[in-house]
């Protein structure tokens, strides 16, 4: 469970995965991919930090575990493979997005394109076993990811956090606000969506925080078709 990554995200999470909580979570992961179905693939786990190098982030979008069906996870937090049929999340935020903004849905929920705007699509743990929510939970993922957000913190310049839901909120407390910009909601899931998601408007408040802070603004618009 090494961190195979060639940008400049490498050092930083060196120092996160050289301690105690990362050797014991490395060996609890290698009996999970030996013994059960564990997603992402993983050779996917640090996707998002490929994806979006560290001095390239403008956005963190702070999901909680991967989506624990077939095929669906793919180291990015709301994305689910292109062929895969699109997560109830993501289909209030495409809602969301289209009332806020106009970009109609598109038909897939694959969302490397944001990525590579500058949104790090990160979950607070990386890895789950198939048809467990939350089974990769207290195991030393949030350690790292904590470790993550808090370098992200120290950054110069500035990023926009959005937090949907209490899990993403409580990581409020390590954002230094006189900095960067926190937009919080409930999360879009159809259980809370509808009571304060839906109306919130966080695609332009986005935009318009990257605006304020001289930074160009997300392009939102997915490729019809996964790219």
């Amino acid at each position: 469970m090494s961190t195979p990554i060639n940008n400049d995200w490498r050092p930083i999470l060196e120092k996160a995965t050289a301690n105690e909580s990362y050797k014991e979570l490395k060996t609890f992961l290698k009996e999970e991919y030996r013994t059960e179905y564990v997603y992402p693939k993983e050779e996917n786990i640090w996707q998002a930090f490929e994806w979006t190098p560290y001095d390239k982030v403008k956005v963190v979008l702070l999901g909680q575990d991967p989506y624990h069906g077939e095929n669906q996870a793919h180291g990015l937090s709301f994305s689910v493979n292109p062929d895969t049929a699109i997560p109830p999340s993501l289909r209030n935020m495409y809602k969301e997005l289209e009332t806020d903004l106009g970009i109609s849905p598109v038909s897939h929920g694959y969302l490397k394109k944001w990525a590579e705007e500058g949104v790090l699509l990160l979950n607070t743990v990386l890895t789950v076993r198939k048809g467990t929510a939350h089974s990769h939970q207290n195991k030393g993922w949030e350690s790292l990811t904590n470790n993550v957000i808090r370098a992200l913190n120290e950054r110069d310049k500035p990023v926009v956090f959005l937090l949907w839901g209490n899990a993403a909120k409580s990581k409020r407390k390590m954002i230094d606000e006189s900095k960067h910009v926190v937009i919080t909601s409930v999360h879009p899931s159809p259980l809370s969506a509808y009571r304060g998601f839906f109306g919130s408007k966080p695609f332009s408040k986005t935009n318009e925080a990257l605006e304020s802070m001289g930074q160009a603004p997300i392009d939102w618009q997915l490729p019809e078709k996964p790219q």
